[in-house]
């Protein structure tokens, strides 16, 4: 069946649920297959060892006799004790947990829907003492644990829990696995019940109903479901799963899968809704509580039917796939084609090759001043660790820790949608990158691994380390004040990033953190892919109508991330500072002037430390070291600038209760503390009564004033969908960034000491000398790519048709001529 061709990629990753949703509503597993069934479609995924780098990209073809290396070598100052397990750890680590355990586990291709298994297992992050005490060179590197994550099924209360399982390497009689508590703060610790553990069987059932409508929905939408060949639609859930009462509720949406030639199920809804209790693990005795259609709920089938059989049902509601739908061009397209469409765009370059550097086997990285470790974990991707400017470390930690896809409208699984990605996990979805297209080809590619179906599943070419040019030169300067010396000055501004890119079923977020020359640093997240639209009808209040009986759903997207700021040292305060109208009084001046001041303060405690941004941006925030100061007695430090950011728009969601408490302002921060490792965890909507992680229990009151700090904040968009974002989002706006600049923490703008820069020196249209201040000829010379002194030849600055008298600001050159003629 067609669903079986859109799902099997999600197969690898699936290890929570025997049925569970992916965002948008997508089923990790087929309904009807087991695990064993299930394992067997998946094998395509080869177990690997570690990740090795790609040094040229894919089908790249270099100019002849010019082959220079997209990174340089290098070796890294310690072992990676942030990296993940080695393949040798994972393969013991299973075989002990399966054998001798005593956790009573099943191999997921042996299991059912009643048998325990494994989830998952990563490195336990090492506390952050004794990791410091290694980099730092005082001690050994601590000893290795795994977390391992254990669905236990064989029960009717069905639930999930964490475990520490070591030392490692794994040895009879000193292994153990005890359960993992201490970071979580929920009742229960580590441990939540699964009230989704029964979601394949729940697509059963309900497909039970779609084939009992299965000549309506024909002849309504075009869609039958019915578990056979010619099957063209979907059901997708809302997410979290509700609990009301002590009852377990799920609403589900029929949705198309179009004719298959492209992903378009999320912008091809039906309109019709299904409502169902299924509480309980025994099918039997769910029940279907409605079906939703046109603003109208039907309580049972017979009386969904009879409205049909009556004509009371619309059939001019189909949303039909057409040309809007595809994102390859069409004959419209084609007819209103723009001029130079077909030629080649400019493409970037590395003329020497990469200048950054890569320890492959500790997966460390240096470029121009700025060094880290990468991570890699299975539900949030991306994270780096220990990154240090000019040799001094200024961030701990650095990572996503929850993605949060909330949704509004007036159909119920729209209203009911709060999508919480870690759960799915970003990891299994963070595929191959096109070079050329996601990253430059010039970049560096590295593959990334997870674990699933004890097995070690590698991504080849998933993540990707380029310097980009920005465009625009990071500082320069035309004289204009002195007339006698003329000169242009430019530095070229070029940055490091480290990519990402996450298809989350329906959506696919760009993940980047960047480096510049200055110091500063950048989080960034961009979005495209599929919105998950709406059947128009009753619609008006949430969304535009974006082509035929089709609305764009309003949502939120928040993406919350842990920033573990060390600034020369570990104990560090919160400095703010804002501009304020002041009306002053000066000794020169007869009145008081109206102006405007700067208002320093502190952070003191996290009572007053769960923040908003400024609406003006009057006010910023630095994260200081209140004992080292640069020689001028200022505070050295990092401040925060956001770029389009934002909080949650629903105050109290009924979906999410206690699951994303961190949603509700910008940013936050906190004492750091092991048992407050996290702001997230992936299994917070499984129970949305009882989480495992209450964010809004982090704050106590705890003093702020030289601890060691963290910083919780959010990047994110408000997205109400228009024309445009069919048939995919472009990510042109569906951008946001914090950035990270450095406040009098270097002596002046490290920018300068780049040799990548030119000065002009001219005088009345002459060119007097460049220099390019002893920048190396590049190894590869492309046409167009690389600008020689040549090029400044003729440069003249201005060229004045003088039509005024002579300008006493004397900004442009000849201007004193006029005088002196």
């Amino acid at each position: 069946m067609k669903l079986l061709s859109l799902l099997l990629l999600a197969a690898s990753a699936v290890d929570v649920a025997e049925s569970t949703a992916l965002p948008g509503g997508l089923y990790n597993r087929l309904s009807g297959l087991d695990r064993r069934q299930f394992h067997s479609l998946r094998r395509s995924a080869q177990s690997q060892d570690d990740a090795q780098p790609i040094t040229k990209p894919p089908g790249a073809k270099p100019e002849p006799g010019c082959s220079a290396p997209s990174f340089r070598p290098v070796k890294a100052p310690y072992e990676n004790i942030f990296s993940g397990l080695t393949t040798q750890e994972t393969v013991d680590l299973t075989s002990f947990l399966i054998k001798d355990s005593g956790l009573n586990l099943t191999l997921s291709e042996n299991a059912t829907a009643w048998d325990n298994t494994i989830i998952t297992l990563e490195l336990l992050t090492p506390n952050k003492t004794d990791a410091l005490a290694h980099t730092d060179g005082t001690s050994a590197p601590p000893t290795r644990y795994a977390h391992v994550v254990i669905d236990f099924r064989a029960r009717e209360d069905a639930y999930i829990q964490n475990f520490m399982v070591g030392p490692l390497p794994v040895k009879k009689g000193s292994t153990k696995a005890v359960p993992l508590d201490f970071p979580y703060n929920g009742k229960n610790g580590g441990k939540i019940r699964n009230y989704q553990v029964d979601a394949g069987l729940k697509y059963e059932f309900l497909v039970n109903v779609t084939t009992a409508i299965d000549d309506i929905t024909l002849d309504l939408f075009n869609i039958s479901l019915k578990f056979s060949e010619k099957d063209n639609g979907a059901l997708l859930p809302i997410d979290p799963i509700w609990r009301e009462g002590g009852r377990t509720i799920s609403w589900d949406h029929l949705w198309s899968l179009g004719s298959g030639e492209n992903d378009i199920m999320t912008i091809q809804p039906s309109g019709l809704h299904f409502k169902t209790d299924m509480t309980g693990r025994d099918p039997s005795k769910w029940k279907l509580m409605g079906l939703w259609f046109n603003k109208k709920l039907y309580k049972s089938v017979a009386e969904f039917r009879k409205a049909y059989e009556a004509g009371k049902l619309p059939k001019d509601l189909r949303v039909e796939e057409g040309e809007w739908s595809s994102t390859d061009p069409s004959e419209e397209d084609e007819e209103d084609e723009v001029d130079g469409n077909d030629i080649e765009p400019p493409s970037q370059i590395a003329p020497s090759g990469g200048r950054h550097r890569i320890d492959v086997e500790q997966n460390y990285v240096e470029w121009m001043g700025f060094s880290f470790f990468i991570g890699f974990k299975r539900d949030t991707g991306l994270r780096l660790w220990d990154i240090k400017w000019k040799g001094e470390r200024i961030i701990y930690e650095l990572g996503l820790e929850e993605a949060l896809a909330t949704y509004a409208g007036s159909a119920p699984t729209h209203s009911g949608a709060a999508f919480l990605d870690s759960f799915f996990a970003f990891g299994p979805f963070s595929l191959e990158l096109l070079p050329g297209y996601d990253c430059p080809a010039h970049a560096t590619f590295l593959n990334t691994s997870h674990y699933s179906f004890e097995q070690t599943v590698v991504h080849p070419n998933a993540l990707c380390i380029f310097e980009q040019d920005a465009g625009m030169p990071i500082y320069r300067h035309t004289s204009s004040i002195n007339p006698s010396h003329r000169y242009a000055s430019a530095t070229k501004n070029t940055y490091l990033v480290v990519r990402t890119i996450a298809t989350m079923g329906n959506y696919d977020y760009m993940f980047d953190y960047k480096f510049y020359l200055d110091g500063s640093m950048s989080i960034e997240v961009h979005a495209s892919g599929l919105i998950m639209s709406a059947h128009a009808p009753g619609n008006d209040d949430y969304g535009f109508e974006i082509t035929d009986n089709l609305s764009g759903s309003v949502h939120d997207h928040i993406l919350n991330y842990k920033l573990d700021f060390d600034i020369l040292g570990t104990a560090n305060s919160v400095r703010t500072t804002e501009f304020v109208p002041a009306n002053v009084k000066y000794d020169w001046a007869d009145k008081p002037r109206s102006t405007m001041k700067i208002k320093r303060g502190w952070l003191k405690t996290e009572n007053e430390s769960q923040l908003n941004w400024h609406p003006n941006s009057a006010q910023s925030y630095t994260i200081v070291n209140k004992d080292k100061k640069n020689a001028l007695g200022e505070h050295r430090g990092y401040r925060f600038i956001p770029r389009g950011v934002i909080h949650s728009t629903i105050l109290d969601s009924p979906n999410l209760k206690k699951a994303a408490e961190w949603r509700h302002h910008h940013f936050y921060i906190t004492k750091r503390k092991e048992t407050e490792r996290s702001s997230a965890n992936p299994r917070n909507g499984l129970d949305t009564d009882n989480v495992m992680q209450d964010f809004s229990k982090f704050f106590n009151g705890e003093s702020l004033d030289q601890e060691d700090v963290v910083v919780w904040f959010n990047l994110g968009m408000h997205h109400m969908p228009t024309s445009q974002d069919l048939p995919n989002t472009v990510m042109t706006t569906a951008h946001s960034a914090m950035f990270l600049e450095p406040i009098n923490f270097n002596k002046w703008n490290p920018a300068k000491q780049s040799r990548k820069k030119v000065r002009v020196e001219y005088e009345a249209g002459k060119v007097n000398a460049v220099e390019f201040f002893g920048m190396k000829e590049p190894a590869c010379r492309a046409v167009d790519g690389v600008v020689g002194k040549e090029a400044f030849g003729e440069y003249k600055g201005d060229v004045a048709n003088q039509k005024f008298a002579y300008d006493p600001r004397n900004w442009y050159y000849k201007t004193h001529y006029i005088l002196e003629g």
